[in-house]
């Protein structure tokens, strides 16, 4: 399909070892792609990798602007990268470093890869319509994206909506930011991860179909092993969902006690378990939910875009 009065923008992906480039049209679309294995530990070929792609694209479409969504804490001007967990970035000037390389002059913005894919979200997925949402990204960490009268909330300095490390357990679990109780080591990838090893060595009768799908060996069990078991029905999987929900809902309600969104969206690898998590998030969160009967509800949905939300989200924050 042509979109012959769109203004296209480019998004990129950036993830620990791979980039995702794509051309995005004004309503969403992605009209191509292109996809790159790259090394964390050399951020320059990043650099060259990202520049190259986007090179590519320019020679076949009219491009008018670049979004690059990154994970980290991205400088309130969208131009640096403060501090990344996963590349070597350090006070990285990465938007300047990718239009030295470019061959045409286009703006250049960076932005949080949660906060790219809650603004994708917002604008062409479950948040459509809505006026003020929150978006979850649960993956190996919780990251998330605030949006306030249709305005994405970045902050002053641009580090807002780090929520995965809101502090909802005194005294629990030690985070890798250095304190303990952060809401991601009780509702991320990594937290089912480890509920899962520990449970199948607790109980060595129930967890047969998880450590299966880990190929028969329970310290290689991660969270789409889990995934699997579940959607086969597995009864140990199933129960480690309702946990996982548990734990999202609950980490819910103090959200909605403080931004009262509209809607609320659950996205990353753990959405593809539908139901399994929606609905004991969802009664969670209700259970939590201070006032519960004079006060509207939020709408608690499973994510749209799936891994398309970070091209797409940043190529709409970078055209707009």
């Amino acid at each position: 399909m042509a979109y012959p009065n769109d203004m296209l923008a480019i998004g990129v992906d950036i993830g620990g070892t791979k980039i995702a480039t794509g051309v995005v049209a004004e309503d969403g679309t992605i009209l191509d792609v292109i996809k790159v294995v790259t090394d964390p530990k050399d951020p320059e070929s990043i650099d060259r990798a990202i520049a190259d792609s986007c090179n590519q694209l320019s020679e076949k479409y009219d491009i008018g602007a670049i979004g690059i969504a990154a994970a980290g804490f991205i400088g309130a001007d969208r131009q640096t990268v403060s501090f990344a967990p996963n590349i070597d970035w350090r006070e990285y000037p990465l938007a300047q470093n990718i239009k030295e390389l470019l061959t045409k002059d286009v703006p250049v913005i960076v932005e949080n890869d949660a906060n790219a894919a809650g603004w994708a979200e917002f604008r062409f997925g479950k948040g459509k319509g809505a006026t003020d949402m929150v978006m979850l990204t649960v993956g190996t960490g919780l990251g998330g994206a605030i949006i306030i009268n249709e305005q994405l909330v970045r902050g002053k300095w641009g580090m807002a909506a780090e929520i995965g490390h809101m502090q909802i357990v005194p005294h629990g679990h030690t985070c890798g930011c250095g304190h303990e109780g952060c809401w991601e080591q009780y509702a991320s990838g990594s937290a089912l991860t480890k509920h899962a090893r520990r449970a199948v060595i607790a109980r060595p009768d129930r967890g047969g179909a998880i450590i299966s799908a880990a190929g028969g060996a329970g310290e290689k069990i991660k969270g789409q092993h889990v995934t699997k078991a579940a959607q086969a029905g597995d009864a140990l999987a199933v129960e480690m969902f309702a946990e996982l929900g548990h734990w999202i809902g609950h980490g819910v309600a103090s959200v909605a006690a403080l931004l009262d969104p509209e809607v609320i969206v659950i996205g990353g690898g753990v959405a593809d378990v539908g139901d399994l998590l929606l609905l004991p998030a969802r009664a969670a969160f209700k259970d939590r939910l201070s006032a519960l009967g004079h006060r509207p509800v939020a709408h608690l949905e499973l994510a749209a875009l799936g891994n398309d939300a970070g091209i797409v989200g940043a190529a709409d924050l970078a055209r707009h």
